[in-house]
């Protein structure tokens, strides 16, 4: 596949998001920024919610819904930008609603609200319903780490709820297109596990000691998973770091293709354009955005 730049010189962007209008919005995670990258790629920032921005998704009220997971340490090395560990002004997870149009960053839920804990949130999904799944990673220290959970929210500020917990790393996370089953990607354990959801905010509970979830996919070599999203004809499309770029899964946990990037930190992948065939994908260490033609369509998404 070929790839063009669309933009680059962005601090380590993630969570791309076709907007409305065709541009597509970014998160800075070391700037704390969101930013619009319109066609000829030039980037103009829409909101500064501050901490560490992550994922972003459209909810149905037009605005964008973020996971902030509250900052990173940083260093930078051979022109690449890496992630470490929870700063000392580490700002707490949290999940906030951006206006398009005005910018403004409002918080939504923070960490405690109907007892539940956000460490790291991390990527998130909308279904049909109007309600969100999301992942939260946790944070990392230096010698330590948190477990993380998956869980679901109303955009409406009235419901949060833990699903899954523990959950070791989760991190991209999707939609089949019928919304009965959802995808979560874990980092270190390199694996794609799949969730029956019987109802919104609720999935079945099987397998072995009542644990829910089937493993799906797990490749060898030296790869990890970071964000996910889902092809319209229902394969996933894992971003890969390490041995980098985009690992495309099918339902049945088959490897369809693997589509190879360039930077090591191969974040996350969304479709754009009338047929939804036009794929852009975050190298996050040397902060670009890039684009190719996918040989199938992305799923036109709730919102």
């Amino acid at each position: 596949m070929e790839w063009m730049v669309v933009a680059e010189r962005l601090r380590f962007p993630e969570g791309p998001v076709q907007l409305p209008d065709g541009d597509i919005a970014v998160v800075e995670i070391e700037a704390g920024i969101i930013s619009r990258i319109d066609a000829a790629g030039s980037r103009t920032e829409m909101a500064k919610p501050g901490g560490g921005p992550n994922g972003l998704a459209m909810g149905p009220d037009g605005k964008l819904y973020c996971c902030n997971n509250g900052g990173f340490t940083w260093i930078e090395h051979g022109g690449r930008l890496i992630p470490r560990v929870q700063p000392d002004d580490y700002s707490g997870g949290r999940i906030e609603r951006i206006d398009l149009r005005t910018g403004e960053v409002e918080l939504l839920y923070r960490s405690g609200d109907f007892g539940c804990r956000l460490n790291g949130p991390n990527d998130i999904v909308f279904d049909r319903e109007g309600g969100f799944w999301f992942s939260d990673y946790g944070k990392t220290r230096d010698r330590d780490r948190d477990r993380g959970a998956i869980l679901y929210a109303r955009a409406d500020g009235s419901d949060l709820r833990e699903v899954v917990f523990p959950v070791d790393n989760p991190n991209g996370i999707g939609l089949s297109p019928d919304g009965r089953t959802l995808y979560v990607a874990e980092t270190f354990t390199c694996r794609l596990t799949a969730y029956d959801v019987v109802e919104p905010g609720k999935i079945a509970e099987k397998g072995p000691l009542g644990m829910s979830g089937t493993p799906l996919y797990r490749p060898a070599g030296w790869k990890f998973f970071d964000s996910l999203g889902v092809e319209a004809c229902g394969n996933i499309c894992v971003a890969t770091i390490g041995e980098p770029g985009i690992t495309v899964i099918s339902p049945t946990g088959s490897e369809v293709e693997f589509v190879p990037c360039a930077d090591e930190y191969t974040t996350n992948i969304c479709w754009g354009g009338a047929d939804l065939m036009d794929a852009y994908v975050t190298q996050s260490a040397t902060g670009r955005l890039i684009k190719g033609r996918w040989p199938r369509p992305g799923l036109a998404l709730a919102y």
